[in-house]
């Protein structure tokens, strides 16, 4: 079972909360005749109040009248941050207002597309009168909306309403929490009930049900629920079903063939938008029915006409005109957004994100064209485009925000632009010159975070009229796209910040020693940023002289990237020193410093005249040596401690023969690790493939191989640098 409103007609009471918690007797009796009242004032069919947790970071709905409970679950709690009216108005102190579907899916994308509908919105917050600025906020909040015929913006008759109702509901809450119990929400929100009409006098009623029967085909009431309240006889017959049946029960419960997303939907369009409707559908056997809505602020009243087939007639609350094209089903859209979403949440680059738009929404939507721009420096740019051609997108890539254009248009105001045809293009902009042999155009604002970022451009090869709820449901998915596009944009500058900072601080080259065959390599990880705190160094000590280290800061972000500049610097500074001299500056160096992160290093002193290496560690995986003729084996350092953690900390270096020959690996632990293996076993594996390598191949194909090996095997997760030294007399550097 969907969610849809069940057979919980009455109100139900709050949970018991403790004394301090939920809405008591007394406080219950005046708020809810202040929301029944501000409601009746401002005529406005639905009312909201929230109330926050003691944290002030949640609210939670408190009470609500004229809402069916299933309506109400997905916004009975709303986080401070959420981008939701209510949220808003409470953190920030303002007054919330959506006059329409369209400018409800522009400025609140989730909401659009949860209750793409009809209806006007008002949230504000619950704030003392004048006279009580000195008390503490409530933290509280009122929603309040309007069937979807009111008009796009509010009297000053209902502003003033809803303005002093806030100020009633702020007084209560205040004076409640002066009085050493404030108002907490209750487990459950509390249902109201509208005022129930005048009750008519046994005549009346006889009478009334009288002209019901004389009426031709069926009739049905629905409560706000959905629970069938009355049905006649006719109308039973025509569902299929008695009357003892489907009287107390739920449409699409007591009779399986209405179990469809689409009844649903006219249902729920009907009970939120309070504006009629009109369906047809058809039960397993017997005629096509035609069902007619009417709802107000008690319920929905329904009519039931039998048709044929080929005599539809249009909804009251839909426009006659038939569409060039078909617009999407609520179910195809719903399940449109619903990939959309999922697969934005996985976009990393901009890229990712026009990738993801185009492949999912080009072809459902019916569309053949789509176009991704985004302001930088006045000017719109491409980000990137599908069923374009790529000289038509450098004619319009750079077009400065102050022409006047149906593509800058939205950064201006925010506002989208629909275009059935050319000759509504053409009229809107006379200067236009359509040269993508395309029909029909949306131009719709991507905004993030309140702000136009970008245009969506979505084109069609036919005319295309946008009926009312296609124009909403673009405009959500413009937004979705636009938080996606924000994000990834925010990602691809770190990450290009970072990845130029570690470029910069990394060798650009290596210096050139007689007799020393050296090659490097550096992998970044396969996730993340691309970047981290790895590295390596060769520095010229004299001719004959080099020391040679790789490190490993923790981390892969842009803090990483800057702290293994300042190691590689501090080492540099201290180069020509014994080994353990070296690391223990270099630790001094980092703890004062005290970055939060911890770095590994080994540094070998390589003198080719005296044909000896002194080697140190500080945490890091120990070198790889192999001698002329033999295999390459595990060269066990005495351990010392990871750099930048204790400051007095002391190193032990070890003196090896290292004649002509002898290859070094030094390397950072992503070229050994494997996902579920031990490190030995990689470390182990790599010596293997050294090894297994004629001892007179160039470093720099070695070098090549072990990271290929590495990129081709499982996804690693961190990056890797490589440094190889071979001392090959009579050979040089490579």
């Amino acid at each position: 079972m969907r969610n849809l409103p069940g057979r919980d007609r009455e109100a139900e009471p709050p949970r018991p909360a403790g004394p301090a918690e939920g809405i008591q007797g007394a406080d219950q009796r005046a708020l809810g005749e202040a929301l029944i009242g501000v409601c009746a004032a401002a005529g406005a069919s639905i009312g909201m109040l929230y109330l926050p947790d003691p944290t002030r970071r949640v609210l939670h709905l408190a009470m609500t009248l004229g809402l069916a409970r299933e309506f109400a679950l997905p916004w009975s709690r709303v986080v401070m941050d959420d981008s939701i009216p209510v949220a808003d108005a409470v953190r920030d102190g303002r007054f919330v207002w959506l006059g329409g579907r369209e400018e409800t899916a522009r400025r609140y994308p989730r909401l659009g597309l949860v209750l793409p509908y009809d209806f006007a919105l008002a949230a504000a917050p619950l704030v003392p009168d004048p006279v009580s600025e000195a008390a503490e906020p409530t933290g509280a909040g009122l929603v309040l909306m309007w069937p979807g015929s009111h008009a796009p913006d509010l009297t000053d008759g209902e502003r003033d309403a809803v303005d002093s109702a806030c100020g009633r509901l702020a007084n209560h809450l205040r004076r409640a929490a002066d009085a050493g119990h404030p108002i907490r929400p209750p487990a459950h929100p509390v249902m109201l009930r509208p005022p129930p009409p005048p009750t008519p006098g046994p005549a009346e009623a006889a009478a009334a049900m009288a002209f019901i029967r004389r009426l031709p085909e069926g009739n049905c009431a629905l409560d706000l629920n959905g629970t069938i309240t009355f049905i006649t006889a006719e109308a039973a017959e025509m569902l299929g079903a008695p009357v003892s049946r489907l009287r107390g029960a739920l449409p699409w419960e007591a009779l399986p063939w209405m179990d469809t997303p689409v009844i649903e939907d006219h249902y729920r369009a009907a009970a939120i938008s309070r504006v009629p409707r009109s369906f047809t559908a058809a039960p397993p056997i017997g005629r096509h029915l035609r069902f007619d809505l009417y709802p107000d602020d008690t319920g929905i009243s329904v009519r039931i006409t039998p048709i044929t087939p080929d005599q539809p007639a249009p909804s009251p609350a839909a426009p006659t005109a038939t569409p060039a094209e078909p617009s999407p089903s609520r179910a195809t859209a719903l399940y449109q957004l619903m990939h959309l979403a999922a697969a934005l949440t996985e976009a990393v680059h901009a890229r990712d994100v026009v990738d993801q738009a185009a492949d999912l929404l080009v072809p459902a939507l019916g569309a053949q064209a789509l176009a991704l721009l985004v302001a930088e420096e006045q000017r719109l740019r491409i980000v990137g485009f599908r069923g374009y051609t790529a000289e038509l997108m450098a004619r319009y890539d750079g077009i400065p925000l102050g022409v006047d254009t149906a593509s800058t248009h939205g950064l201006r105001t925010g506002e989208p632009l629909f275009f059935a045809d050319a000759g509504e293009l053409a009229a809107a902009f006379p200067a236009v010159l359509i040269g993508d042999g395309m029909a029909a155009w949306a131009f719709l604002p991507l905004i993030a975070s309140g702000r136009p970022i970008g245009t969506l451009i979505l084109s069609y090869a036919r005319p295309h009229s946008f009926a009312a709820g296609e124009r909403a449901i673009l405009t959500s998915l413009a937004g979705l796209i636009a938080q996606a596009l924000d994000r990834a944009r925010l990602y691809d500058s770190t990450h290009q910040l970072a990845h130029s900072l570690q470029t910069g601080l990394l060798p650009r080259a290596l210096p050139d020693v007689q007799h020393l065959e050296v090659a490097a390599s550096y992998l970044p990880a396969a996730h993340g940023l691309d970047i981290g705190g790895d590295f390596y160094d060769l520095i010229r000590i004299d001719e004959t002289t080099v020391a040679a280290t790789v490190g490993d800061v923790q981390g892969h972000n842009v803090n990483a990237a800057a702290l293994m500049g300042q190691v590689r610097t501090a080492v540099h500074a201290t180069a020509g020193a014994p080994p353990e001299e070296v690391l223990a500056r270099t630790n001094r160096l980092l703890t004062d410093l005290d970055p939060g992160l911890f770095t590994s290093c080994v540094y070998a002193h390589i003198d080719l005249a005296t044909r000896t290496a002194r080697l140190a560690t500080a945490g890091h995986p120990p070198p790889l040596l192999r001698h002329a003729g033999g295999p390459a084996k595990v060269l066990h350092l005495p351990p010392g401690l990871l750099l930048g953690i204790a400051p007095d900390a002391s190193y032990t270096a070890v003196e090896i023969p290292f004649e002509p020959g002898t290859l070094l690996a030094l390397y950072t632990d992503g070229l050994v690790e494997v996902p579920g293996e031990d490190l030995e076993d990689g470390i182990a594996t790599v010596a293997a493939r050294i090894t297994a390598t004629h001892e007179h191949q160039p470093v720099s194909t070695l070098a090549d191989d072990l990271i290929g090996r590495a990129r081709g095997g499982a996804p690693h997760t961190d990056d890797i640098a490589l440094l190889l030294l071979r001392f090959a007399q009579g050979e040089r550097n490579c």
